[in-house]
């Protein structure tokens, strides 16, 4: 299998804290372990890359020049980024970009000339994950604060932290369903079963 070349992010909740107006680049936040995680990547040669949903812009909540402040600063605070992926559109508006549909994932590996098979996908929802397995993509879940508790069941891999994720693919894409590094896997979840059902 080809070695992985680009790693894209999801951008809310899995690179900058989730906030419930994200029209100001200052109230853009990274979260714990993004800078590191995004620098482990690039040292190693490894692409990285931003996808976003903004339905916001369809429902005329925010402005596409709203939406491209915003991803500047995420640039200026953990970039460079080799890409950076917006859908606009609206839930019922039955786009081919917005996740779990794969067109934004193929578009953004596309401009970085980088195939499925060799691309992995980091976000916090099923959406994401599903988004990555229709692409042919490598997909990796990394729960927040806001990841439903029947989504870790729904995703081919989770990762406790973007460090985990990151150190996950650095060789190779990546291998088993729970992904680990020294620390307990049960770190990866605040309260409840394991994603395998186990406490």
């Amino acid at each position: 299998m080809s070695p992985v070349k680009a790693v894209l992010f999801d951008r809310d909740g899995t690179l900058v804290e989730d906030v419930p107006d994200p029209t100001g680049p200052d109230r853009v936040r990274p979260v714990e372990g993004a800078r590191e995680a995004l620098a482990l990547l690039r040292e190693h040669g490894i692409r990285t890359g931003v996808v976003t949903d903004q339905p916001g812009v369809a429902q005329g909540l925010l402005t596409a020049a709203d939406v491209r402040r915003v991803n500047h600063r995420v640039d200026e605070l953990l970039g460079p980024f080799d890409v950076f992926a917006v859908c606009p559109h609206g839930p019922d508006e039955g786009c081919h970009c917005r996740r779990p549909q794969p067109g934004m994932l193929l578009w953004a590996g596309g401009r970085i000339c980088t195939g499925p098979a060799e691309l992995v996908v980091i976000g916090s929802t099923a959406a994401d994950a599903e988004a990555a397995r229709r692409a042919g993509a490598h997909g990796i879940l990394v729960p927040n604060g806001r990841t439903r508790p029947e989504e870790p069941a729904r995703a081919d891999h989770i990762a406790p932290d973007l460090h985990t994720a990151v150190r996950a693919v650095l060789d190779e894409p990546p291998r088993g369903r729970v992904l680990a590094d020294e620390r307990p896997i049960q770190q990866a979840f605040t309260s409840g079963p394991g994603p395998d059902g186990h406490p």
